[in-house]
């Protein structure tokens, strides 16, 4: 086989689940995020969809390889390709989906196609918080979240409760690691109870379970 030159940009870093958003006057004006990154990933995941990372024969397009359906989801967190026991395991709970860095990619994927991928950024975003010990980043990082998922104004609102809402309005007067706790359990759960069970069923985890397969619509 002729072997491939990469000659494409150079790899950077991924994009920061609290990245500041441009403002929209209301969520009805919500538009699903098509922009793709301008930068290439060499993960198992592939951030980008880059036509410089795999040369398929003939043959090969009418069944693809695990790793062919994983390489297409993007803006995605580092981690190793997931073996097939590791992706079944995702089915025995959200604990165990959620704690995997690959499950989080691929379930993040399948939250980008019902438009509610904000659910899982606003997680992340609390994650990374909770391990901030500077106070002025402290701050910085809760106002960016704030702005970014919890502004009414914001396109990436997520979906809470007026009560959650107060108690995030106290406690981001003095901003603390731990500020969006309750709101991050209350996504966590809506997560869960939600979009989980429909996650299974869909031929994105499908196709990942039964790899040799060809996709199949999701019920």
């Amino acid at each position: 086989m002729m072997d491939i030159l990469y000659t494409g940009p150079v790899p950077g870093d991924s994009e920061s689940p609290m990245a500041v958003s441009e403002m929209s006057p209301s969520r009805a004006q919500r538009q699903p995020n098509t922009q793709r990154p301008n930068t290439c990933c060499f993960c198992w995941c592939c951030c980008c969809s880059c036509s410089c990372l795999t040369v398929r024969n003939e043959e090969d397009i009418g069944s693809k390889s695990l790793e062919t359906r994983l390489e297409t989801f993007q803006n995605c967190e580092d981690c190793t390709k997931p073996t097939l026991e590791e992706i079944k395991v995702w089915a025995q709970s959200f604990d165990k989906l959620m704690k995997n860095p690959a499950g989080r990619n691929v379930f993040r994927e399948f939250l980008r196609t019902e438009y509610s991928e904000e659910n899982m950024l606003f997680w992340l975003a609390c994650e990374d918080l909770k391990q901030e010990m500077n106070k002025n980043t402290v701050e910085e990082k809760a106002r960016m979240i704030y702005e970014d998922y919890i502004s009414i104004l914001s396109p990436k609102e997520v979906s809470l409760d007026s009560r959650v809402r107060e108690v995030i309005n106290r406690k981001i007067q003095e901003p603390s690691p731990h500020t969006f706790e309750d709101a991050q359990l209350q996504i966590y759960t809506l997560m869960h109870r939600d979009s989980y069970p429909r996650f299974l069923n869909s031929s994105i985890y499908r196709s990942l379970v039964h790899p040799g397969s060809h996709n199949s619509s999701e019920s």
